[in-house]
């Protein structure tokens, strides 16, 4: 630096000095949380205890000694560690956005294990009533702070962030950033554009590293030595030796920034003192620089800078809650609290278990499904357990939790105190909370120490295991046990801790499980309704169409009417018609038909709202703002059948351009100020005169459904042919979760055909999906059988496919044998 500026040694040593001064020293491993308004002559301790007491007064119409004791004990912990204004923040909001009609979920994580939250409106799970213990959310010897994460309606979080920043002040609260590293796969091709190389040369190296699974991500290191593929290329190839180890260098960097998912931190004073601030890259919102690992004491384990951090996530299963609970007030006048449901209708568990679940939260998936079927739960403590099993690792005590569940004989305990505790899960330790009990009961651990002890396992720490296990022995030792007996029980905690559940968690998720199936089992069409509302709202794409041709197909099953949209009576969403005493059908929304936006639907509704019903065709071109609703949306509208009243679809759209180019022609004349002595009147000008056509064919008319809606509606294509395809197949679609690894006859419409070439050997095969009446498969068709059936899959044309059902990622496919076109 000194030799480029030689001639400015004065600025030379400025720059040191001004180096020199710019020290700064950031504090990090304190919790900084916001200051929160109580009533004069109340501490923040002293009103978080008065309102746990009212709250808790509330909740249970007798106060047992048992619950005042629990709720000093935490209200002490809680004074002690400094965290009673966090609780009075948290409860502030959670009760501000049920009092808006805001969908709040009864509990996320570990937190329904306290008695305090229950009782300050933050949760909705009893946790006496559930056994869920205080130590498992929030233990005293633990350094970092309580942890509570919240779901809200996924429509209405906005609301809740708008509450908290107007609260606190819009410099003292914002979401948070997070960093998008580059994967295996994205380094490898961007190291390839960098090196100029052909596109299909880091394309060929990246698709063989295979896919990771969720908290695995597939790395280059793990891929070179897993695949001999890519092993060989790395090893023989010099370029691509080079390729994959600048690509190494970069696996891991930041990509790119976006807005974390759930992430708001609310500060004791501007922001600015203690992180840098950015506009998120897309919209206007302010967003901290620093990720959560930054700012959260909780997620960089305590060296951070400390700002309370909360995740408010959006659950598109509370808005569905929300919005049915809304429709049976329209339509039946009924006011329905989920909160005081008493968990024990015998018609929600028999729904449950016909795996019948689509829009049941947690219950969808072909193995939840499968699992519902054959465990078939009969009280709520079954379906929490449900939630906790059906994951990577429990999944293979299913069989043994099911036959338990059965023959209740077969079930046997290491020792008579266990059965208390492990009962309610059939002799299995599902839970982490269960584990910690049997070091209590067995042990003589307090709570505290248990909770400690399931870190230790889980972090398996081999050390502190070791100490922990000679503990464990001796305090059984003392209470009577022998060294073998007692060696046996910490086996069984060692070896279901590992994979062992948050009850608090599962059992607040199954609450929400049982509240969807008890509004569909009681009121069907609003739930259904609520259902394809709140899908429709989804990103665009295959999963979103996916999703609400789904719901569809169940509205059919459930024999619920779904009605083709209708320009006079569909308003943006899907939405219930019904006479009185009747039980409601469900109208077709605008939002649903393609190319059919907000502006050009807001036009719409303002035109009905303002003048009534539209008349005729041309009153409907006559009335819109053409700007908006534009050819190619009145075209879409045409097709989807939303203008049936009017005329022929056939005849519509023969004229429809013409009869804009008309109206348009009238409008600038009078803008003109050129009106005729002869001119027609009002009345005359909507009449609607169409050339008199012969309607589209059935065919065409149900593709136009398909195409613009996404779905049939009016009609399936295979009603003509059901029972002939009836007679041939073995299983309907719908039943094939409970046939996984079983050889099946199936038939369908094929509504998709994705033809690929293999990566070895350069053959042809296909994905192919078809659709009957009760759902939807994917088939796969490899080379072998795609050479002899290659002319059987085209789209629209029913087929007769025989193979077998497999499952993958909790998606079924069938692997076809073989398959023909049913004529």
């Amino acid at each position: 630096m000194k030799g480029l500026f030689i001639q400015y040694p004065e600025a030379i040593e400025n720059t040191v000095k001004i180096a020199e001064k710019c020290n700064v020293e950031i504090e990090l491993g304190k919790w900084i949380l916001p200051q929160f308004e109580v009533p004069e002559g109340e501490t923040a301790e002293t009103f978080l205890r008065k309102t746990a007491l009212e709250g808790m007064r509330q909740r249970y119409s007798e106060m047992r000694e048992e619950l005042k004791k629990r709720l000093d004990y935490e209200l002490n912990i809680i004074t002690v560690k400094g965290y009673s204004t966090y609780f009075l923040i948290v409860a502030d909001f959670v009760n501000w956005a049920k009092r808006q009609g805001i969908g709040v979920g009864p509990g996320r994580g570990s937190a329904a294990g306290s008695l305090v939250a229950y009782s300050t409106g933050i949760t909705e799970l009893d946790p006496i009533r559930h056994s869920l213990p205080f130590e498992r959310f929030l233990n005293p010897d633990r350094p970092s702070p309580p942890d509570i994460d919240l779901d809200f309606a996924d429509t209405r979080r906005d609301e809740v962030i708008a509450y908290v920043t107007e609260k606190y002040g819009n410099d003292r609260v914002a979401q948070i950033i997070t960093f998008g590293t580059m994967e295996a796969r994205a380094a490898i091709r961007d190291v390839g554009r960098a090196l100029g190389m052909p596109y299909a040369q880091p394309d060929r190296i990246a698709k063989l590293i295979p896919p990771g699974a969720q908290g695995f991500p597939m790395t280059i290191d793990k891929a070179v030595q897993t695949q001999p593929e890519l092993s060989q290329a790395y090893q023989n190839e010099p370029e691509t030796k080079k390729l994959i180890d600048q690509a190494r260098k970069l696996e891991g960097v930041a990509r790119h920034a976006s807005v974390h998912a759930a992430g708001v931190v609310i500060s004791d004073k501007k922001l600015t003192e203690y992180t840098p601030l950015q506009r998120e890259t897309k919209g206007q919102r302010i967003i901290t620089q620093y990720d959560m690992y930054c700012l959260d004491l909780n997620a960089a384990e305590g060296k951070a800078v400390g700002l309370l951090k909360m995740d408010l996530l959006g659950l598109r299963n509370l808005t569905i809650l929300e919005n049915a609970i809304r429709f049976v007030k329209a339509t039946k006048n009924i006011e329905i609290d989920l909160s005081v449901l008493a968990l024990n209708d015998p018609a929600v568990y028999t729904l449950i278990s016909s795996g019948e679940t689509t829009g049941i939260f947690q219950m969808e998936s072909a193995g939840m499904r499968r699992l519902a079927r054959d465990l078939k739960p009969t009280k709520f403590t079954d379906i929490s357990a449900m939630v906790a099993l059906f994951r990577p690792g429990p999944m293979e005590w299913i069989p043994t939790f099911i036959e338990a569940k059965e023959n209740p004989r077969k079930i046997k305990y290491l020792h008579p105190d266990l059965k208390p505790i492990l009962a309610e899960t059939y002799g299995i330790a599902v839970y982490q909370e269960q584990c910690m009990q049997i070091a209590n009961k067995m042990a003589g651990y307090s709570m505290v120490e248990a909770d400690k002890l399931r870190m230790a396992i889980g972090k398996k720490k081999r050390e502190v295991m070791k100490k922990e296990k000679e503990k464990f022995i001796k305090g059984c030792s003392s209470r009577g046990l022998s060294v073998s007996m007692a060696e046996n029980i910490f086996s069984l905690i060692e070896k279901f801790v590992g994979y062992g559940f948050n009850k608090a968690h599962s059992a607040s998720y199954a609450l929400i499980a049982y509240q969807t199936a008890y509004m569909k089992q009681k009121y069907p069409v609003e739930f259904m309704t609520a259902v394809l509302a709140a899908e429709s709202r989804g990103a665009s794409g295959p999963s979103r169409d996916e999703k609400i041709a789904q719901a569809i197909l169940e509205c059919r099953r459930m024999k619920i009417n779904l009605m083709s949209p209708n320009i006079n009576k569909s308003d943006v969403e899907f939405k219930i018609e019904a006479e009185k005493d009747d039980k409601g059908e469900i109208r077709f929304g605008m939002s649903a038909i393609k190319n059919v936006g907000t502006a050009a639907i807001d036009s719409i509704l303002a035109a009905r709202e303002k003048d009534g019903d539209f008349k005729s065709f041309t009153d409907f071109i006559k009335r819109v703002d053409l700007s908006k609703v534009n050819r190619k949306t009145v075209e879409s509208l045409i097709k989807a059948g939303a203008m049936d009243q009017f005329g022929k679809r056939a005849s519509l759209l023969a004229a429809f351009s013409e009869i804009i180019e008309r109206v348009h022609k009238g409008q600038e004349k009078k803008d003109q100020g050129q009106v005729s002595l002869f001119e027609v009147s009002e009345s005359e000008e909507i009449i609607d005169v169409f050339p008199e056509m012969e309607e589209l064919s059935k065919e065409e008319l149900l593709l136009f459904e398909k195409q613009f809606l996404g779905f049939y509606i009016t009609e399936h294509p295979l009603t003509n042919q059901i029972n002939d395809l009836e007679k041939r197949v073995s299983h309907r679609l719908n039943m094939l979760a409970s046939e996984v690894k079983s050889t099946v006859v199936i038939g369908g419409i094929v509504t998709q055909v994705k033809k690929i070439t293999t990566r070895q050997g350069g053959q042809e095969m296909a994905f192919v999906k078809i659709d009957d009446f009760t759902g939807s498969i994917e088939l796969v068709v490899f080379p072998t059988v795609y050479e002899r059936t290659k002319f059987t899959w085209v789209t629209d044309k029913v087929v007769l496919v025989k193979g077998k059902v497999s499952e993958k990622d909790e998606r079924l496919a069938v692997l076809v044998d073989d398959a023909k076109l049913l004529v």
